[in-house]
């Protein structure tokens, strides 16, 4: 299951030494929804090697503010040192998703 990601939790979670990946997402988009099942398939696969995790853009605004995401579904990539290494704006093929986690451990 993929982590809920929030204002409160994310820095924790970058300081972590594992690759994070943070899904920037709302109920309400449907591009969103359509990656949903992707994003939690692969929380559950990498579970112990990397932090999938999903931020909900209407329940905070602090982490969404300081990557300046502008448009959702929105995914970063973090390194194991917790630096921005990639980014990608709308939906994603599984396949695609799953070589950019690879490549971050």
């Amino acid at each position: 299951m993929a982590t809920v990601i929030n204002d409160a939790n994310y820095k924790s979670l970058l300081e972590s030494g594992k690759p994070v990946v943070i899904d920037f997402w709302a109920p309400w988009c449907g591009p969103c929804r359509s990656i949903a099942p992707i994003i939690e398939e692969l929380a559950t696969a990498y579970e112990g090697r990397a932090i999938i995790g999903k931020y909900d853009v209407d329940e905070g605004d602090e982490l969404g503010v300081e990557y300046g995401i502008r448009n959702i579904p929105t995914l970063l990539f973090f390194d194991k040192e917790g630096n921005m290494v990639d980014k990608h704006v709308g939906t994603i093929t599984r396949d695609a998703l799953t070589a950019k986690i690879d490549a971050l451990l």
